[in-house]
């Protein structure tokens, strides 16, 4: 959901569920937030993907970040329902802006340099070290929380935020010939999406998995769920960024894509039935397996894609992601992690039916 480098890097990102929980919140009411965050996100996705593809894709994520910021500061200054569904709103809207304009702007960088052909590995590269990024920001994470609690860790990844759009500011475009309007661009990349052969499955795949990832946002309540302490629930998810890192550095290449993404759902279907901390290890197992799938299916569709609204077709796929990652917040009240791991089953499915 949205620009992996600035959300999975902050000091809040592993506590932020469990800072609901602590202001009072059910399952079913963070749910509702989540499910808020991702109706913004289903509005505002590949229109502002257009919006990248006609005026800058490089500014489009740096008002992510700022977006994000400002969202944060919401959580932190006004804990509660109220101000955590407007920090969402706020998320979705910075998600949005770069979703789609990232991948894009990386892909016509190596194209202009003549590395077309190695998206995918530079893609698995970039997604592993966002992925690494979080060891430490759970520890930083850990040790803010017992110096000054939330707070501390909230204002902290405000200032976190900001200096990711900074630096985003630094990041290379490549000029483009401009459309005559923004309604030309939108309408080349749902074209393009719908027409082109080989474009639309992949990017119904690529939504499928890129759904899954809302799982993460559970990590915190799994700790919770299986008996591990809030102030050692940073530390005890590290593995599962580590291993999250790994399968994305192994992503682009050509694995069996639905055995591994099954496998893995298995074994984490039985995590939860186990219940136990040491489940955590499954759930890593499970992470990295996704993360290798996602890299490798992501490669493939910025393979197909031949136009130059990329960033609106990409946008595509991360509005059908929003749409189906409802179904992974209902399968988390419905059975939890065991609800979520049969759900995972869908797009390994579907990456059966699509290799054949």
């Amino acid at each position: 959901m949205g620009w992996a480098a600035p959300a999975h890097t902050i000091p809040l990102f592993p506590l932020y569920a469990l800072l609901f929980t602590h202001t009072g919140l059910s399952d079913v009411r963070i749910s509702a937030l989540f499910a808020i965050w991702s109706t913004v996100a289903v509005l505002a996705e590949v229109p502002l993907g257009a919006f990248a593809d006609r005026f800058s894709r490089r500014w489009s994520v740096v008002a992510s970040g700022g977006c994000q910021a400002a969202g944060y500061a919401l959580w932190t200054a006004l804990p509660g329902f109220p101000g955590f569904a407007a920090g969402f709103v706020l998320w979705g809207v910075g998600g949005a802006l770069s979703s789609g304009a990232l991948e894009a702007l990386l892909h016509d960088g190596l194209v202009a340099v003549g590395e077309g052909p190695a998206f995918g590995r530079v893609l698995a590269r970039v997604n592993a070290v966002a992925l690494l990024a979080q060891v430490p920001a759970a520890v930083l994470a850990a040790v803010l929380f017992r110096v000054g609690g939330f707070p501390l860790v909230g204002w902290v990844s405000v200032a976190t935020c900001l200096v990711a759009a900074l630096i985003a500011t630094r990041l290379p475009e490549t000029p483009r010939p401009q459309p005559e309007s923004y309604l030309a661009v939108l309408r080349s990349g749902l074209a393009e999406t719908v027409r082109t052969p080989g474009v639309g499955p992949v990017v119904l795949l690529v939504a499928a998995l890129l759904a899954v990832d809302a799982f993460e946002e559970y990590f915190p309540l799994v700790t919770r769920d299986w008996g591990v302490p809030v102030a050692w629930a940073p530390p005890a998810t590290l593995a599962i960024p580590l291993a999250g890192a790994a399968g994305a550095a192994l992503g682009g290449g050509r694995v069996p894509l639905a055995p591994v993404l099954g496998g893995a759902a298995v074994v984490l279907g039985a995590a939860g039935l186990v219940g136990h901390p040491a489940g955590l290890a499954a759930v890593a197992l499970f992470y990295g397996a996704y993360q290798l799938v996602l890299v490798s299916a992501e490669a493939r569709l910025q393979e197909r894609i031949t136009g130059d609204a990329r960033a609106t077709v990409t946008s595509v796929a991360g509005l059908g992601s929003e749409v189906l990652s409802m179904a992974v917040y209902g399968a988390w009240i419905a059975g939890g992690v065991s609800g979520v791991a049969l759900l995972v089953l869908v797009p390994a499915l579907f990456l059966s039916r699509l290799r054949r």
